[in-house]
C-alpha cells in the first residue's frame, strides 16, 4: 500500500468525524479523478494510470476492512462489499495495464464509487 493512500486516509480521518463520512469522501474523490479520465481531461497515461491506481488501492483498503472480525457489517453485506472489491481492483489493474483505457470501461467504477458513496452517506444521516 502507498504511503500517499494511507496519509490521505489519516488525515482526512483527522478533519471527519464520521468513518462512513470519511469513505464517502475518498470515493467520490476517486470518482472525480476517474471522470476527469472518462471526459478526456486527463489524457496522459501516467496520469490515467495514478487515478485508477488510487481507485484501486482505496477498494484494496475498503476489502480489507470488511474481512476485520471487529467489522459490525452483517456477513451478507460484508461478503457483497468483498466480492465488489475484488471486481473493481481486477477491473482497475486491468485497465492500469492497458494499452489504451475506453471511457464506456472507467464509467463502470464511477458509478460504483458513486453509489456507494451515496449508501454511506445515507446511513450516516440515519445513525
Amino acid at each position: 500500500m502507498s504511503n500517499n493512500a494511507t496519509k490521505t486516509y489519516a488525515q482526512n480521518a483527522q478533519q471527519t468525524g464520521s468513518p462512513r463520512e470519511l469513505e464517502a469522501q475518498l470515493l467520490m474523490r476517486a470518482a472525480a479523478r476517474l471522470q476527469a479520465v472518462n471526459d478526456g481531461s486527463i489524457a496522459k497515461s501516467e496520469e490515467v494510470v495514478s487515478a485508477l491506481r488510487y481507485n484501486r488501492r482505496l477498494w484494496i483498503l475498503f476489502g480489507g476492512s470488511v474481512g476485520r472480525p471487529e467489522n459490525p457489517l452483517p456477513d451478507t453485506i460484508k461478503q457483497n462489499l468483498a466480492n465488489l472489491a475484488n471486481f473493481v481492483v481486477k477491473h482497475s489493474l486491468t485497465l492500469e495495464t492497458s494499452t489504451e483505457v475506453p471511457a464506456s470501461r472507467v464509467g463502470v467504477l464511477i458509478n460504483i464509487n458513486r453509489e456507494i458513496a451515496a449508501g454511506l452517506r445515507t446511513q450516516a444521516q440515519a445513525a
